[in-house]
């Protein structure tokens, strides 16, 4: 399905946790009816609590609270911070528990993986940022780089049908027939600003490409640059070649991404497809100051997208994402501002003659990183249907 673009929003960048957690608790903080948080990442770190506390208070004055957590991603919460949430009346849900940790199963990467806070159906928060703290890695001094906006306005609408149809799904699927949610009471969606933006989500159902459409729409109508950052990039086919048909039309194609090695598999089998992006003419650039999680995107400094999709197999193909797409070119400037300090300060751009020089036996591990991750996609939740 097309994005369904609305104007009349006001829509405000938030960089890393120093500017979006103390936005999200003064917005729970100021909650009169109601509070619904998804989140992937729920963890019991001094973050973590500070924003469970936050909750409590909510839900102690009467809002009506309610928080879904993924359960692999936060598979600790129902042990740690869960039971004196429900103690003071929050509701709280956990979608696909991790019933048996050591087992592989299919459909075990079907993961909750977006970020969305609805607060009294006027003010959703949507980005990329779990409730974690930003040090909470080890050997890390500088915090985890990633983003988030706030919004207000007629986009509240699909945002806040979006959270309520997951929740009666996870009610239904995990019995709890107490927590359905009353009658919908609709967002209140005045016009407040003036950026034109649409809500995307990626599901296993009728949106399963939306995300990715959105992008490829973008790239292809891309005339003068375009700017990613993402944590995990491992794109398939129709979006390499996208990428080099941009190259080809003149476009300056730069893709900024993890410097760090947090995961290994992941960050070798990306590395695989750095010599024919090289070659294509696009532009690799890697951010070594501290963890980068951002999943962000500018094209031609007037459309931008904010969200928790990675550009890999697991965003793309298999877990829930939601991404905000924004036509504003003040907005879009920004965030392209913020994005290219961070190439500046913390980045080095990696040359195609260096990485051609590269040892046969570190290209080959590369490869073997990029097919084994393949392999396991499939194995572990996306068959060779789709």
């Amino acid at each position: 399905m097309g994005a369904d673009f609305l104007p009349g929003n006001r829509i405000t960048l938030l960089n890393s946790g120093a500017e979006f957690f103390p936005a999200l608790r003064a917005a729970i903080d100021g909650a009169t009816e109601s509070v619904h948080l998804e989140t992937y990442i729920f963890e019991a770190d001094d973050t973590g609590l500070a924003i469970a506390a936050t909750l409590s208070r909510a839900a102690q004055r009467g809002v009506a609270v309610r928080v879904l957590v993924d359960g692999f991603g936060a598979r600790e919460f129902p042990r740690t911070l869960m039971p004196a949430l429900v103690a003071d009346g929050v509701q709280v849900l956990v979608y696909r528990p991790e019933l048996a940790p050591f087992r592989l199963r299919r459909h075990r990467l079907r993961r909750l993986h977006r970020k969305i806070t609805v607060v009294d159906g006027r003010i959703a928060f949507v980005g990329g940022i779990n409730i974690i703290d930003d040090r909470n890695t080890p050997h890390q001094v500088p915090p985890r780089y990633d983003y988030a906006v706030r919004l207000e306005g007629p986009l509240l609408a699909p945002v806040q049908r979006a959270v309520q149809h997951l929740w009666e799904l996870v009610v239904w699927a995990s019995f709890r027939r107490r927590y359905r949610l009353p009658a919908p009471t609709p967002a209140c969606c005045p016009i407040t600003g003036q950026q034109t933006a649409a809500f995307l989500i990626r599901d296993n159902l009728r949106h399963r490409r939306d995300i990715e459409d959105a992008y490829l729409e973008a790239i292809a109508g891309a005339r003068q640059e375009i700017l990613i950052a993402n944590a995990y990039f491992l794109p398939g086919r129709r979006f390499r070649e996208a990428l080099k048909a941009a190259t080809e039309r003149g476009v300056q194609v730069t893709v900024l991404l993890q410097g760090r090695v947090e995961y290994r598999l992941l960050h070798y089998a990306t590395q695989a497809l750095y010599g024919p992006l090289l070659e294509a003419g696009i532009r690799i650039v890697e951010y070594h100051r501290s963890f980068l999680h951002a999943k962000v995107a500018v094209v031609d400094g007037s459309w931008a997208t904010v969200g928790s999709s990675n550009i890999d197999p697991f965003s793309l193909l298999l877990a829930r994402e939601a991404n905000v797409v924004v036509k504003d070119q003040g907005f879009a400037e920004q965030l392209q501002a913020s994005l290219e300090q961070a190439m500046q300060e913390g980045s080095r751009e990696l040359l195609p003659g260096r990485w051609r020089r590269l040892p046969w036996h570190s290209r080959l591990m590369r490869r073997l990183a990029y097919s084994l991750v393949r392999l396991l996609i499939g194995i572990a939740g996306y068959g060779a249907k789709h």
